[in-house]
């Protein structure tokens, strides 16, 4: 039986040498390791044997069935080795498919756009979580107790954080000013920095507003910020945006955090000024509120508004990205229509 087994091993090797695809091999696995293989039915003759013959023989078919299983591993990985990707020869005559390159997103370039203008002017760029919280979305920035941003028709809080305050009232970012407050009470000051990202509120959506967009704010703090040097700062950063002059006005507006607010438009650049839905037919479209820090936005940061002063600006980055390209409607950006996005390629 054994000269049996020697014949069963070199017959079986020499067929795994031969094997010439895939398909063969996994025929030729099945004969020499199978259930019907050679080497099962002399296991299945065994029982006229001694006991010392049966364990012998039980040994060498096991070495046997192991030098199949090994064999087979190693031809396999050599015949996926030498595989062609095609099954059939290449015609190089036949015109190839013509690749679908991607693109960075409107808002995406727009946003980098920035960075780079701002970075040239001595900024740091900065960025924290989208999840925030009462203390850094309100407390901190001087929001009354009272005041109805904090309410749910504006505000997405966290489920189950509800009924809590402060730090542990938990919210998706309604704006990103609360970032200021972290970002000086960890550095200090005088600092200049920006903090670009995603805001969420419970808006009715329409050309202008989505419930789900993206800012861009711009904090100077130091001993001496004078309110020109603000006025500079959004001159020059919309001129490097659009590459030339940009016509700006600005009205005095409330906001908690500065004292004083101002809105901060820009000339409507879909229709040149003359009116359109986008910027409801008056020829100015709102594009950042901005204003000296309060006092006691600064004191929540640890710092003496005696001694520090701030300049915000908060840049609402679609509503830019709109004029840079005569787009009469915010949604276009957030449909994940490529019909529509590929055009900023």
């Amino acid at each position: 039986m054994k000269e049996k087994l020697e014949e069963i091993k070199t017959k079986g090797l020499e067929r795994i040498e031969n094997i010439k695809n895939i398909t063969e091999l996994e025929q030729v696995r099945k004969d020499l390791t199978g259930k019907k293989s050679e080497l099962s039915k002399v296991l299945k003759s065994m029982s006229d044997l001694s006991s010392d013959e049966k364990k012998s023989i039980g040994m060498l078919t096991t070495e046997i069935k192991t030098s199949f299983i090994e064999k087979l591993k190693l031809k396999e990985e050599e015949l996926i080795a030498s595989l062609s990707v095609l099954e059939e020869p290449i015609d190089l005559t036949i015109p190839g498919n013509k690749v679908n390159e991607g693109a960075l997103h409107p808002i995406t370039q727009m946003r980098n756009d920035l960075n780079d203008a701002f970075l040239s002017l001595g900024f740091e760029v900065y960025s924290e979580d989208d999840i925030s919280s009462e203390k850094y979305a309100f407390d901190n920035l001087n929001f009354a107790k009272d005041h109805p941003a904090r309410q749910s028709m504006d505000t997405y809080w966290l489920e189950g954080t509800e009924d809590k305050e402060g730090a542990e009232r938990l919210c998706l970012r309604p704006h990103l000013t609360g970032g200021s407050v972290r970002y000086l009470q960890k550095h200090g000051a005088p600092a200049r920095f920006v903090y670009p990202g995603g805001a969420y509120r419970n808006e009715t959506t329409d050309a202008r507003h989505e419930r789900a967009f993206f800012q861009y704010e711009a904090l100077i703090v130091d001993k001496d910020i004078s309110f020109s040097s603000g006025i500079v700062l959004i001159q020059t950063i919309l001129e490097k945006v659009f590459g030339r002059k940009i016509n700006t006005r600005m009205r005095e507006g409330f906001f908690p955090f500065t004292e004083p607010g101002y809105e901060i438009d820009m000339e409507c650049l879909v229709c040149g000024g003359k009116g359109c839905k986008v910027c409801n037919h008056n020829g100015w479209i709102e594009v950042m509120p901005g204003g000296v820090i309060h006092p006691n936005v600064l004191k929540s940061a640890g710092l003496n508004p005696d001694e520090w002063t701030g300049f915000y600006i908060n840049i609402g980055l679609d509503r830019l990205v709109m004029m840079r390209y005569g787009v009469d409607d915010v949604r276009l950006f957030h449909s994940a229509d490529l019909r529509f996005l590929k055009q900023f390629k």
